[in-house]
């Protein structure tokens, strides 16, 4: 999806703000020695406090910050780089911070307990192949995000560990500093113990199962009360199901109904060990709880002239479109639905009807097993050739969307023309 970069300006703005109140109104204790080291290295602590309570804050999922960052997926693109560069500038603070070994108190083994508490957490999300620290997870994903929660607590104790190392009169910049770390913990707490208080998480039964084909597993979702608010097709939630280890993880899967119907339903590919235990696992009936909807995938907000790729599963958000369409279509759009063989265009029929009362709505579904692979010089054909006002979605596996982004580039599409959604959340 399209960045808007609004969120991080303010981010990055509040950073130099940060650095400016601590260089024009910093607090002068007259018992330090090397002042200048102790002048830059709380500032840099200061910056990192600044960049973790707006990880911790991303962290939340606060459906309307999406806009401000261009969808979920982006802001967790920022809280990534964020978190990075906070583990980053917490070495270098260390290291410039004179330390007096002779003075050596509570606020000191704090701050180290918060040092290495950060370490044991960021470490394995650096790199999740290293053996030795992939162990700390249990290498599934739910056991990434258990150990991530404790990140809380840790920077907590980097709040205690600051206002215990060294006393002294309230200062503009101490009280600058409050403002963000209010912010970090009230981000957790929400994360890890309000949200639920907040109808963050809504119950949900599985009222229907079908299996299209081999691999596929159609979910269909009915609210126990309210339901949850989709606002508009093309977007994704977070589901786990009760009453099975694996399926108990929570995962994010696009949303293949229609805003309007009364029920949700997933279209889901066995193409992981989760989503292969879901194939032969998930049973009618079972609970579910959802968070969401997320995403702002939107064909609505494009241009006239519009590309749809969908690859594989890929499908899901487009089917959101087509099942949306309750007049005719106001875009004039050429849609690809590729997969490898024809017994895995479970939807073909489906979204063969739907065009055929669409006139604006070209459909073309490709099996590139028999047809080859599509290019984007079949595309442009296809558009008559110049494509520098088309604006393109692609849903489907991460290679075809690289590969095919780097393709309507060269094509002379606009990258800010180019709609899709990477699912990376960790």
């Amino acid at each position: 999806m399209k960045r808007n970069n609004f969120g991080n300006i303010v981010i990055i703005a509040l950073v130099f703000m940060t650095v400016a109140v601590w260089a024009l109104l910093p607090p002068k204790p007259t018992d330090i020695e090397n002042y200048e080291r102790y002048h830059v290295g709380m500032t840099i602590g200061s910056v990192m406090i600044v960049l973790m309570s707006f990880s911790l804050f991303l962290s939340t999922r606060p459906r309307w910050v999406e806009p401000f960052f261009g969808g979920l997926d982006k802001m967790y693109q920022t809280h990534r780089h964020t978190s990075t560069s906070a583990f980053l500038l917490l070495f270098v603070h260390i290291l410039i911070v004179p330390i007096n070994i002779g003075n050596f108190g509570l606020g000191n083994y704090l701050g180290i307990v918060a040092f290495l508490g950060f370490i044991s957490i960021v470490l394995p999300t650096l790199s999740p192949r290293i053996p030795f620290l992939s162990k700390l997870t249990g290498q599934t994903y739910e056991g990434w995000k258990r150990l991530h929660g404790f990140i809380g607590i840790f920077f907590i104790l980097g709040y205690i560990h600051s206002v215990t190392v060294r006393g002294g009169p309230t200062t503009p910049a101490i009280n600058w500093n409050q403002v963000f770390i209010i912010l970090g913990i009230v981000s957790y707490l929400y994360t890890e113990v309000f949200g639920r208080f907040f109808k963050k998480y809504v119950p949900y039964t599985v009222e229907a199962l079908k299996h299209p084909n081999a691999s596929t597993t159609e979910v269909t979702l009915r609210a126990k009360g309210e339901p949850i608010k989709h606002v508009h097709a093309g977007q994704f939630m977070f589901v786990r199901f009760s009453g099975d280890k694996i399926l108990s993880e929570s995962h994010p899967f696009t949303i293949s109904s229609a805003p309007s119907e009364d029920v949700i339903r997933l279209t889901i590919k066995a193409s992981g060990d989760y989503t292969r235990h879901l194939f032969d696992n998930l049973k009618e009936g079972s609970d579910a709880i959802i968070e969401g909807a997320y995403g702002l995938f939107n064909y609505k907000s494009g241009g006239e002239k519009q590309i749809w790729v969908a690859g594989g599963i890929g499908i899901t958000p487009f089917l959101s479109f087509l099942r949306d369409l309750k007049s005719e279509l106001s875009h004039d759009v050429h849609f690809y639905y590729t997969v490898r063989h024809p017994e895995e265009a479970v939807f073909a029929e489906e979204i063969n009807t739907i065009a055929k009362s669409h006139p604006k709505l070209k459909s073309k579904i490709r099996f590139s097993s028999i047809h080859g692979s599509l290019k984007v010089e079949e595309i442009a054909k296809n558009a008559g050739g110049d494509l520098s006002k088309h604006h393109v979605y692609m849903c489907g596996p991460l290679p075809m969307i690289q590969a095919f982004e780097q393709a309507f580039l060269a094509a002379g599409v606009p990258a800010g023309n180019i709609h899709f959604e990477e699912f990376n959340f960790r």
